[in-house]
């Protein structure tokens, strides 16, 4: 892990931009140290995501934690695959026309994804735990909601997830879901455009936590009240303090 920047807003928070390999990733402290973590799970596309990013990191570095995110795989300036961008046209269509979106073109995006996305993940979360100031336990927030199956499942270090069910997931992915025993938060938008609500419904089902809750608000994809940002934190407060 490189350093390449920082930048401390007037609350305090220190924000450092990295690179892990080729991989770009942001960090964010709060003044005190050593802290929890919350890795910020996103749709790719750091620069776009950016003011959503860096709101909801300040708001993870007001109640004590750190927040951190890297790249996605495909997005912002990393190299680009032609299977996924054909996917993906086929996934806009689908949805443009009103269509049932086919399984397959589903795979094809996702899986993919998750395959080369969660060991990096992984990675950013060896490099992360190495720094004095962090200092554990670790959550999870955000999507792409199949990546945090994924990481749930393999990342023994990561205590609680908060899942955003606002993508795709593949159903060979249900049966991961099952073996997720973690405690869970899924957030669903009721009216998010791009999203099969029944398949998050039916998602959430098979977790297999003990605990697992779901929030569901009205409104499209981001129309995510502000309040959830609140209940987040007290269900990380219930896991990582």
């Amino acid at each position: 892990m490189r350093f390449i920047s920082e930048q401390r807003f007037d609350d305090g928070v220190l924000e450092r931009e990295f690179t892990l390999g080729e991989i770009p990733g942001i960090l964010w402290t709060p003044g005190s140290a050593p802290v929890p973590l919350i890795l910020l799970g996103h749709p790719g596309g750091l620069h776009k995501m950016y003011p959503r990013l860096v709101a909801r990191a300040r708001h993870c570095a007001a109640e004590g934690y750190a927040a951190a995110t890297i790249e996605l795989p495909g997005s912002g300036g990393r190299p680009r695959s032609a299977a996924a961008e054909e996917a993906r046209a086929d996934l806009r269509r689908a949805l443009a026309a009103g269509e049932p979106v086919d399984d397959e073109i589903v795979d094809r995006l996702v899986l993919p994804l998750v395959e080369r996305a969660v060991p990096e993940w992984r990675s950013a979360l060896d490099a992360l735990l190495s720094l004095p100031e962090i200092g554990g336990p670790v959550g999870y927030a955000g999507g792409v909601i199949a990546i945090g199956v994924r990481l749930a499942v393999v990342e023994p270090r990561i205590s609680a997830a908060l899942l955003f069910a606002g993508s795709f997931v593949p159903r060979t992915m249900f049966e991961e879901a099952r073996q997720v025993t973690i405690p869970l938060q899924v957030l669903l938008q009721w009216d998010d455009e791009g999203n099969d609500r029944r398949l998050a419904l039916d998602l959430f089902d098979a977790f297999g936590s003990r605990e697992k809750t779901l929030h569901a608000n009205l409104g499209g994809h981001t129309g995510v009240p502000q309040f959830e940002g609140d209940g987040g934190n007290r269900f990380f407060a219930r896991h990582l303090k």
